[in-house]
């Protein structure tokens, strides 16, 4: 078995023990519940929020719970003399927490709207916007030891990623909103709903690998400071 896939097999096993998958199945219930007893409206305009907004949760929130975790048990650290990469090693968070979100968003928009979807659009927008939340999350938290140091700055990080959600449902759509890294998922997520032109798909996957190359150096980089060179360094 080669380390990613050893890893893979180690994170999604540490996620079912601390109790994440139970976590979505929870969140899933409760927007089913609320779901269906909201009125009646134009769900396919909606549900491109929902879904961006809600996959904060499943990605950079259990991704820093993650990161949290392994420090305070100091195998973060010990990831430095393992032939573990630091490569392979966010790799594996960022596939298995993605695969749980594109579960997880599937079923629920499966079961608001039916199979009246594009599931590839959705297929893509849910993983690059999961791929996004969780190189974000790992830059954000890795220089962090404690959930109490990083609470505060959480919710500085949430609401900066949140923005393309006031542009999702109509409030705010700036024409500078389209540098943000999580707008080319929002599109890719509309266009599980409606048609795309030409340009929006350009734009979109062009724009969301960009954004992913640009955050994997970046949650490199990061790694190599604040656990290879100065392991426990907040």
């Amino acid at each position: 078995m080669t380390p990613l896939a050893a890893t893979l097999r180690t994170d999604v096993t540490l996620q079912w023990r601390n109790g994440f998958y139970y976590a979505v199945a929870f969140l899933l219930g409760g927007w089913l519940v609320l779901v269906s007893r909201l009125p009646r409206f134009d769900w396919p305009a909606w549900l491109p929020a929902l879904v961006l907004g809600n996959l904060s949760i499943g990605t950079f929130l259990f991704l820093a719970g993650l990161v949290l975790l392994e420090k305070g048990e100091g195998t973060l650290e010990a990831q430095v003399v393992t032939p573990l990469r630091p490569l392979e090693y966010l790799a594996s968070k960022v596939v298995s927490l993605a695969g749980l979100a594109v579960l997880e968003h599937f079923a629920l928009v499966a079961a608001v709207v039916g199979l009246d979807f594009r599931p590839g659009p959705l297929l893509l927008g849910v993983v690059t916007a999961a791929a996004v939340y969780c190189l974000t999350g790992f830059v954000a938290v890795v220089r962090y030891d404690s959930v109490d140091a990083f609470l505060l700055p959480s919710s500085v990080w949430i609401a900066a990623l949140s923005l393309p959600i006031l542009d999702a449902v109509g409030l705010w759509t700036p024409p500078l909103l389209a540098l943000h890294p999580l707008q080319p998922s929002l599109v890719l997520l509309r266009g599980a709903f409606g048609p795309l032109s030409a340009g929006d798909w350009a734009y979109a996957v062009t724009g969301a690998a960009l954004w992913g190359a640009a955050l994997l150096a970046l949650s490199l980089r990061s790694f190599l400071r604040f656990v290879v060179r100065s392991p426990g360094t907040r």
